[in-house]
């Protein structure tokens, strides 16, 4: 296995035991900020790249993350990346193997519960339309499941790079599919796009049964955290974590009970904060936040969900701060409530071994 392809690729045995204390790798957790395309192993992105003859650039598989400034430039250029990655996502089969890999990337580090995130519309070209790349992603992430025992849920993404009704639309398909698809969210550029253009999509998502997932409060600060909460009514927030820069939009946040996945490496790469190790992960926590850790495009950001795990644990979280943020992330998945059940169980057994 090439040394290049270690973060996208399964966990080494006691990998998560390298910087002291229990090992991170056998605390069972849940991941809820997971992209599609982004959770592309470097290998899987070369192999695919080369069957299509396509010429990557050096800085996709240079085993070094992707760090821009926090302006409209920085982001071009990590969407630029990502665009270029999911090129080689140009058919059923691709798409099956990124679902299986990740299920299987999730289960190598403890996750019991995955909840990944896709935009039908980026796949549907190639498959016959955003109902078959759905189903395509539903039917698979199914027999991941059942191979690699990790609870698997699928939440439809619009983007706010596209018109609202286009939004409407997906959300409609995502009722549809209520059950395997258990959220709606929307993603991409924070600074594009007005939230409450998108409010009716996210009625719709509700009406029809469906948890709040919208992006916020990364690239910009606390008043769009309070405008997400106004506009979309979340049940958890993708990323939020600049809510912790207002004691009034944090509080409420935990008087809500909205969850908060918090991508360390993600920030720190899309410039929002220095060092991932500078995410106010303490603060949050401290206030009464319900936290999720997420590797949101570990693709991207050479980082998955064990090494988010290590960054808490750097910052000064001991192994029951540990354990209670992997409670926290069970608890605020929506899987169902055996799952659930079986999941706390091992992070109680994991805390008392």
């Amino acid at each position: 296995m090439p040394a290049g392809d270690r973060p996208q690729d399964v966990a080494a045995p006691d990998a998560g035991r390298r910087d002291g204390g229990r090992d991170l790798a056998a605390l069972p957790k849940a991941h809820l900020h997971l992209h599609f395309t982004g959770s592309m192993r470097i290998a899987t992105l070369r192999e695919l790249a080369a069957a299509r003859r396509l010429r990557l650039p050096e800085s996709l598989v240079d085993d070094r993350a992707l760090h821009v400034e926090p302006t409209h430039r920085g982001w071009f250029r990590f969407q630029r990346q990502y665009d270029t990655a999911r090129q080689v996502v140009d058919s059923e089969e691709a798409m099956r193997r990124i679902v299986r890999e990740a299920a299987e990337d999730d289960a190598a580090e403890g996750s019991g519960r995955l909840e990944l995130q896709v935009d039908p519309t980026s796949y549907a070209p190639h498959v016959g339309g955003i109902t078959p790349a759905l189903e395509i992603v539903l039917d698979e992430a199914a027999a991941a499941e059942a191979a690699t025992g990790v609870s698997i849920g699928i939440i439809v993404a619009a983007s706010r790079t596209r018109h609202p009704l286009d939004a409407r639309a997906l959300a409609r398909l995502a009722v549809r599919h209520a059950g395997p698809v258990v959220g709606f969210g929307l993603s991409n550029d924070e600074r594009r796009g007005s939230t409450a253009d998108f409010g009716p999509a996210f009625r719709i998502a509700r009406d029809g049964g469906l948890a709040s997932f919208p992006h916020g409060g990364e690239l910009l600060g606390p008043a769009h955290v309070a405008e997400a909460i106004t506009h979309l009514r979340p049940d958890r927030l993708g990323h939020g974590v600049r809510s912790a820069e207002d004691p009034r939009v944090l509080e409420q946040v935990v008087e809500a009970g909205i969850g908060l996945e918090v991508c360390p490496a993600s920030n720190a790469s899309l410039g929002v904060i220095p060092t991932p190790e500078d995410v106010p992960l303490r603060r949050l926590v401290e206030a009464g936040a319900q936290v999720a850790l997420g590797a949101d495009d570990p693709l991207l950001f050479g980082s998955r969900l064990l090494d988010q795990y290590r960054t808490a644990r750097a910052i000064g979280f001991d192994d029951a701060e540990l354990a209670a943020l992997a409670a926290s992330s069970i608890r605020i998945s929506r899987a169902d409530e055996a799952t659930k059940a079986r999941l706390l169980a091992g992070v109680e057994a994991w805390l008392a071994s």
